[in-house]
């Protein structure tokens, strides 16, 4: 089996060259709201802004666009869409939201959120989607990691990965959350302020969701 990619093809490194500067939103907090049946809600519950500060990308300059992502936008990042199509269905895929911060060649932070029919669907999803990224980036990857909930799991990488174009040091982070699988990228100019701001933003999208 082939787990859809948490990060796109072509890694962090390929979205820096499209990232555009934009004023940084303010974060108004986490809303009250129930469980989405739609992407539209699945929307008010994505974090807006980043403790880094970095300014938010708008969602068409990446290209393809950020934002709402449905089964067919996920299975296409895969260069058997078909396939990948029904890998998803497997997992009970619904839809997603993705969001990015950033500028230039500079740092970055990417926030992924997808909604599953039911919640071990969410898990193994997950489960599976950090494996695959830890084979592609490389590095060890750690469960259950200090300052997140039980479930989730980190890598770290000091040095980037310069074979899968992330020429800077990273941090990602998988968490699942009920019916909610919830994906962080950090790249940053140190493997310490990647990982603190990877570690905080998971904390405080989770903190979002029902």
């Amino acid at each position: 089996m082939n787990p859809p990619a948490g990060v796109r093809h072509g890694g962090p490194a390929l979205l820096l060259a499209l990232l555009v500067g934009c004023a940084a939103p303010s974060d108004a907090g986490p809303p009250a709201a129930a469980t989405p049946d739609v992407p539209a809600e699945l929307e008010e519950l994505v974090v807006t802004a980043v403790p880094s500060g970095l300014p938010r990308v708008p969602d068409d300059a990446l290209a393809p666009p950020a934002g709402e992502k449905s089964v067919q936008d996920v299975a296409g990042y895969a260069q058997d869409a078909d396939r990948e199509r029904e890998v998803l269905d497997d997992y009970g895929y619904r839809f997603g939201w993705e969001r990015y911060w950033g500028s230039g060649s500079g740092p970055l932070t990417t926030v992924a959120v997808h909604r599953f029919a039911t919640a071990e669907g969410a898990g193994a999803f997950t489960g599976d989607v950090a494996a695959h990224d830890a084979r592609v980036y490389g590095g060890q990857l750690h469960g259950d990691p200090a300052e997140l909930p039980a479930g989730c799991s980190l890598l770290v990488l000091p040095d980037g990965a310069p074979a899968a174009r992330v020429a800077s040091p990273a941090a990602f982070t998988w968490c699942p959350h009920g019916v909610f699988s919830v994906s962080v990228t950090a790249v940053a100019g140190s493997v310490e302020v990647a990982t603190g701001e990877a570690r905080a933003v998971t904390a405080a999208q989770l903190d979002r969701l029902p």
